[in-house]
């Protein structure tokens, strides 16, 4: 048999922070005898905790275990709707709750293409060098 983990949490310096559209607070986890749970279900345990509807707006991170373990402390952030959580949640935690990271093109092909357009530079550069190719076939 699978039984659900047992552990609680508690708010405190919870701040209603309006500038950045968010409630913002530290959570004392208490989950003794058992590890830390993730953050994942920290963060739909709190969207039930405030009320959230979608537990996509909160953020959970700086998860730290007490030394002597059954206790452990983590910052929460609750943004008021998507678009704030948006603009003012770096990318990198963004991507942790769920956002797919944006396609890089590889550091190299940057390179590459960077380089080729400095050959091309200008109208009647590139013209010189449209001759300089038909010339040389």
């Amino acid at each position: 048999k699978c039984t659900a983990p047992t552990y609680t949490i508690r708010s405190r310096k919870f701040m209603s922070n309006r500038l950045l559209m968010r409630k913002q607070m530290i959570l004392d986890v208490l989950h003794p005898q058992k590890p830390c749970p993730p953050a994942k279900t920290l963060r739909k345990r709190v969207a039930r905790m405030f009320g959230v509807k979608d537990p996509k707006r909160i953020s959970v991170f700086g998860l730290k275990t007490i030394f002597g373990g059954g206790r452990s402390s983590a910052f929460c952030l609750i943004y008021d709707n998507k678009q704030s959580f948006d603009k003012f949640e770096p990318k990198y935690r963004q991507v942790r709750n769920g956002l797919p990271p944006k396609d890089r093109i590889p550091r190299q092909q940057r390179k590459e293409r960077k380089n080729k357009e400095k050959k091309y530079r200008g109208t009647k550069d590139r013209k010189a060098i449209r001759a300089a190719k038909r010339s040389s076939k």
